[in-house]
């Protein structure tokens, strides 16, 4: 005999519970919540939040706790706090790429309209209000450095292109490395195209 589901009028207030602990702007799946009852009760209680308006939902299986802005209105999902709920998620593996690697560096001032994350996971898109995350499926080796600056150094590299890559480049990206940095920047050079293991190697130089 199979055991009732429990209520969703019960799990519901104890998920508000949760949600409110972690504060405003912070993402998660329903699995952030399994300890509460089983899958189903679960994401019905989170039908009638998101129905409520206490959170959002940002795509299947995906919700946040919406930041509101006293003049903006309801600000869009973070884009990190995004790739984080679904690498717990997922077991997956999330690099950023691209103009949005450049971004989070210093070296671009403009968030991009599309955010792209190489993954060892499936290809996918989730919009946030105007902006578009893209999961671009990728090699392992695109992927290795995921969750290391020297990652993202290797893919904010490959964005702007070798031309690209001066002086001042160089300087703004020094700022950021530490001596732990320098010393993964040397280890991952493996994983980068010459040119931008060459530029990996200068930037590990002391000044």
């Amino acid at each position: 005999m199979k055991k009732p589901l429990k209520s969703t009028q019960v799990i519901e207030p104890k998920a508000r519970a949760i949600i409110f602990g972690h504060g405003r702007g912070w993402v998660f799946t329903p699995r952030d919540l399994t300890q509460l009852g089983d899958p189903r009760s679960v994401g019905m209680a989170l039908t009638r939040l998101s129905r409520k308006g206490v959170i959002r939902q940002l795509a299947r299986g995906l919700y946040d706790y919406p930041i509101d802005h006293p003049t903006l209105g309801r600000v869009a999902a973070s884009a990190d706090a995004v790739a984080k709920a679904l690498v717990s998620r997922d077991s997956v593996r999330l690099q950023p790429a691209g103009a949005y690697a450049a971004n989070v560096l210093g070296l671009s001032d403009q968030v991009p309209m599309k955010i792209v994350f190489l993954t060892d996971g499936t290809s996918r898109r989730v919009k946030l209000g105007q902006r578009e995350i893209i999961l671009k499926h990728t090699t392992p080796r695109n992927v290795a450095t995921a969750g290391r600056k020297s990652g993202t150094v290797i893919q904010a590299l490959r964005h702007l292109g070798q031309r690209h890559v001066d002086d001042k480049v160089r300087a703004i990206l020094r700022r950021q490395l530490n001596a732990a940095d320098k010393s993964q920047l040397l280890k991952d050079c493996k994983y980068a195209p010459a040119w931008v293991a060459n530029t990996l190697r200068q930037l590990s130089e002391t000044p």
